[in-house]
């Protein structure tokens, strides 16, 4: 009988190991190691008040999926920042009043947290996230790109300056250089993966809010790319043929009646891909609608049966190589009234919008767009997202232990729902469902 010892990356800052297993395609020979993580390990620190906005941005998160999820009836594979959204959002809560930032505090899961929490909470996360772990590159920056014909207010460029590290920068919104320069900083915030996300620059724009995210990180176990081979993916409405990346390795697994998941480790196993595959007679729906309802807790907690929580397994994981580009501007009535079935309306509004401490000018969200994009191959996997905000002039007013690994099947060949998300916090940087239609 095999029997080995393992460790589980916890999200306390204690003695951690990950073991990992390698083996080739026959399972004839096997190589285990044990890295120390705990001088790369950095886990983010949050007060219980930001630990309750983890989650229920969270919450913000997962119904964005599943509102993307029900607007986007194509069938096509789709990858999303929610968090990016939430920083943009967060720089025009710190300019707003009454209603307005009752609705955007409300529908991000900030509870009417007030501006100096929300603001705390967003530095907390742009200062140490990056650090969680020294193997994962991840860059979260801001931007306000200013019509010079305005002048933004002191305290809010003192707040966009010390709590998103956002630079206001004053151009010329008439010239044409100010599209290039714009989209410009795009591509260099994600390291060329985004090249614009404005197609014109509107000279009678206030300023332009921007949030960029860029992900880089390696699977803690690599796939052996000698072990990729084209094979069937059923997409639902036939069946195409993609590279499918193989190994066997021990990870976090756990089945319901849902669905099957397991969690792919990065770096030192802080950070994850949670990939979810629908059991059968369901599909990804029924897995975005039940994490709607239920929130990413669903997946960490559930228990409905004695196999109901994470445990390690020796998983026969099979995955595609693919990559996803997604743009809120093919959604039907894009990115702002998907915002607004969520609950965030008057920030909207060109007549009663409540924004009166940005700049000399009262203003409101005329336009927003994201744009993302993710790769995922043998090494690891890349991940950007852009979010933008137009803002305009109103027109009024676990211990290590020895015991039997069990064995699972994780053949991700048909349509399947994916986060990437930092464990210490709870964070959700990513979320996006492959169907194996672009």
């Amino acid at each position: 009988m095999k029997k080995l010892f393992y460790g589980m990356a916890a999200m306390a800052a204690c003695s951690m190991m990950l073991l990992s297993c390698s083996s080739d395609e026959e399972g004839g020979s096997e190589e285990k190691r044990i890295v120390n993580m705990v001088a790369d390990q950095k886990p983010l620190q949050l007060t219980e008040e930001q630990r309750v906005f983890a989650n229920d941005n969270n919450g913000f998160t997962l119904n964005f999926l599943k509102k993307v999820n029900e607007t986007d009836r194509s069938g096509r594979s789709f990858i999303y920042s929610p968090l990016s959204i939430t920083y943009v959002l967060g720089m025009v809560n710190d300019a707003a009043t009454g209603n307005t930032e009752k609705e955007l505090e409300e529908t991000l899961g900030f509870h009417e947290g007030g501006i100096q929490a929300v603001n705390d909470y967003c530095k907390n996360l742009i200062d140490n996230l990056p650090k969680a772990d020294e193997d994962v590159e991840l860059d979260i920056a801001n931007a306000i790109f200013l019509n010079k014909d305005y002048t933004l207010k002191p305290q809010f460029e003192e707040d966009m300056a010390y709590y998103y590290d956002a630079k206001a920068e004053a151009l010329d919104f008439s010239s044409s250089k100010t599209l290039s320069h714009i989209n410009d900083w795009c591509k260099k915030q994600t390291k060329g993966m985004i090249p614009s996300i404005l197609d014109e620059v509107n000279p009678e724009m206030v300023s332009y809010l921007l949030n960029a995210i860029y992900f880089k990180a390696d699977w803690t176990n690599k796939f052996d790319p000698k072990n990729t081979k084209n094979e069937k993916f059923e997409t639902g409405k036939g069946s195409t043929e993609m590279p499918m990346m193989r190994q066997d390795v021990y990870i976090s697994y756990v089945k319901n009646e849902t669905y099957s998941a397991v969690k792919i480790p990065y770096g030192n196993s802080l950070w994850n891909m949670v990939v979810m595959l629908p059991e059968e007679g369901k599909t990804t729906d029924d897995i975005v609608n039940r994490l709607a309802e239920n929130g990413f807790s669903d997946v960490e907690d559930y228990r409905s049966s004695g196999d109901g929580v994470f445990k390690t397994y020796e998983v026969d994981l099979k995955l595609p190589r693919f990559e996803t580009s997604s743009d809120t501007k093919d959604l039907e009535g894009g990115l702002i009234s998907l915002l607004q079935q969520m609950g965030i309306r008057q920030a909207f509004d060109k007549e009663f919008a409540e924004i009166p401490n940005m700049c000399n000018k009262l203003v409101y969200i005329e336009m927003m767009r994201q744009k993302a994009k993710i790769k995922v191959n043998e090494e690891g996997s890349e991940a950007a997202a852009v979010t933008v905000a137009g803002m305009a002039e109103l027109t009024s007013a676990g211990p290590i232990q020895e015991e039997v690994i069990p064995k699972a099947t994780f053949h991700a060949n048909r349509p399947f729902v994916y986060v990437i998300r930092e464990m210490s916090s709870g964070v959700i940087l990513f979320v996006g469902k492959f169907s194996g239609m672009a």
